[in-house]
């Protein structure tokens, strides 16, 4: 398996290709990596939605209500309000600002039951330099059947290495950590769904090139609504 570079060309379907451009795969097209900005971890994003357990003051806050990509503009039916405690260290953003908001890019991807903050808003910054985004087109059984975005999830890949005789010998298979961006049921147009994942730059190498039958995703930590 070998990794692309940023201005490398896409790989066919069914592997993790490089490239610039929205994160989101298209059906029929090559599969993107990117790699540019500063990463606001999605672990921390889902992580500050609904202090609906937590004693105090309710006020009246944003919150997202279905997932915006990095650098997408933010429309009013991407929002709603939600009572919520009022903490001063998470600089919420109240529901009587909505207005305010929509019209505006999110920094970040942003994925339902997030509380806005102000920080989450204005020119994509995403991901991290040491991270990347590597969309998969994975075949049924590949991956969890109720995959979604914002869960944490373990990456296999099989690999092999030549053998005497000229035989392959199969070895232990490559584990890479991500956190799931997207799910898209539409796929690539060839039977397979297009799983968007953000994970380690240096943990790329295991992913990209690799045929989509050597490739498995198993869930180990919910995410999504």
């Amino acid at each position: 398996m070998t990794l692309g570079v940023v201005s490398a060309p896409a790989h066919t379907a069914g592997t993790a290709a490089v490239g610039r451009g929205p994160w989101k795969a298209r059906r029929g097209r090559r599969l993107p990596f990117y790699s540019t900005g500063v990463l606001v971890l999605v672990a921390a994003v889902v992580g500050c939605a609904w202090l609906v357990s937590s004693a105090g003051d309710r006020t009246q806050f944003i919150a997202i209500t279905r997932p915006v990509a990095a650098g997408q503009v933010i429309a009013a039916a991407d929002l709603r309000a939600v009572s919520a405690v009022n903490d001063a260290e998470l600089g919420l953003v109240a529901a009587g600002q909505a207005s305010e908001v929509v019209g505006r890019t999110a920094a970040v991807p942003l994925l339902p039951g997030t509380l806005l903050q102000p920080a989450m808003l204005g020119e994509a910054v995403f991901p991290a330099r040491d991270r990347v985004v590597a969309s998969l087109a994975l075949k049924p059984g590949r991956y969890p059947q109720h995959l979604a975005a914002g869960a944490s999830v373990s990456v296999f890949v099989s690999q092999s290495s030549p053998a005497e005789g000229g035989q392959s010998a199969t070895v232990s298979p490559a584990r890479v950590a991500a956190v799931v961006l997207g799910v898209d049921l539409a796929g690539d147009g060839q039977g397979a769904t297009v799983v968007t994942l953000e994970l380690a730059r240096k943990d790329a190498a295991a992913v990209a090139g690799a045929p989509a039958e050597s490739v498995m995703v198993m869930q180990i930590a919910p995410g999504g609504d």
